[in-house]
């Protein structure tokens, strides 16, 4: 099940220890961690995501993998985040099965709603703002594309690129239910009391 709205999402950063990140993460109050290392081999992936997964549950959060559905089926995450270029959501639905969570990168209404057509359980928008984190094909999307993307769909949206701790609320209040963040905390002197900061944050649109 998705976290309840607004949730922290923390992206592991190739720079660093995805286990050491995740944990500092989740002493933040991440609700969701997604394991993203793009050159690593299957087998250190694996390793990474049985113990982020560890991890996850004593907190009472979701472990979610990067693009690997074998990497999740073995590692028991509790599901996986597909990109355009990725295996399409329904065969990953077939593989994984109706408990784990299937997330879907769409940098489009179109393909937001595509996503849901293929039966995703959220959608990762963006990128919002611009960011050094992923290089990118097309420009900044904004507050105006993530609120028609939200008003599209039925499915949470979680907004991700460029997202910091001021800006993070903007997006709560234009619909999304949570927000996605690398560097904002892997790269902050205390990832932990970053990740905290941003929660309490987009806490602050609810009240």
């Amino acid at each position: 099940m998705i976290p309840s709205s607004p949730f922290l999402c923390v992206i592991t950063d190739e720079a660093f220890c995805p286990v050491a990140l995740a944990e500092e993460a989740l002493k933040g109050g991440a609700a969701m961690i997604q394991l993203r290392h793009k050159t690593a081999s299957g087998h250190q992936l694996f390793t990474w995501a049985v113990e982020i997964r560890k991890r996850c549950r004593e907190h009472h959060a979701l472990c979610i993998i990067n693009d690997r559905v074998d990497i999740a089926l073995a590692s028991e995450a509790d599901g996986v985040h597909l990109g355009q270029d990725d295996l399409p959501a329904a065969a990953a639905r077939k593989m994984l099965g109706n408990t784990s969570i299937i997330g879907v990168s769409a940098s489009s209404v179109e393909e937001a709603v595509q996503a849901e057509k293929d039966g995703a359980d959220y959608i990762g928008f963006g990128h919002i703002y611009p960011t050094v984190s992923k290089l990118k094909e097309h420009p900044p999307l904004g507050l105006e594309n993530l609120q028609k993307a939200v008003e599209a769909i039925s499915l949470p949206v979680v907004a991700i690129g460029g997202i910091n701790v001021e800006n993070a609320p903007l997006l709560i209040s234009h619909g999304a239910s949570g927000v996605a963040v690398i560097s904002a905390v892997s790269r902050a002197k205390e990832p932990s009391m970053a990740a905290h900061e941003i929660l309490c944050a987009i806490k602050t649109t609810m009240r």
